[in-house]
């Protein structure tokens, strides 16, 4: 997640720099420190500002993106996003079925997952 994605997503969940810090369990030294470019924002502290987004946009967009519509997944019956009904949540999940991200360990599929229209329609 890149600083300008961090600063994008802590305004769109309404959040001051000392409130983001606190709901992600960091410092506000930290959360400044994302925003500045100063440290990369960690994998833990990206997937939970996702989840937020995710939570933030669920009162506003009735009509959610699953992956498996927007791949035309063959699959899905044997995925984790899929037997969860948790298409819009694949990005978060583990041991998802996608061609791009089997076998993948977390650091390589959030590589690829933020390049994936399922994650960018949360920024």
């Amino acid at each position: 997640m890149t600083r300008e994605d961090f600063s994008l997503a802590r305004k769109k969940l309404g959040k001051t720099q000392k409130s983001l810090a606190e709901l992600l369990g960091v410092s506000l030294k930290a959360v400044q420190s994302y925003e500045q470019g100063w440290r990369t924002v960690p994998l833990h502290v990206e997937r939970q500002v996702y989840f937020l987004l995710v939570n933030k946009r669920k009162k506003k967009q009735a009509k959610r993106k699953d992956c498996w519509n927007l791949k035309k997944c063959a699959c899905k019956k044997t995925c984790p996003a899929w037997e969860f009904q948790a298409g819009h949540l694949c990005w978060f999940l583990n041991g998802t079925q996608c061609e791009c991200t089997v076998n993948k360990d977390l650091k390589h599929k959030i590589e690829i997952c933020r390049k994936c229209e399922v994650l960018m329609s949360l920024l």
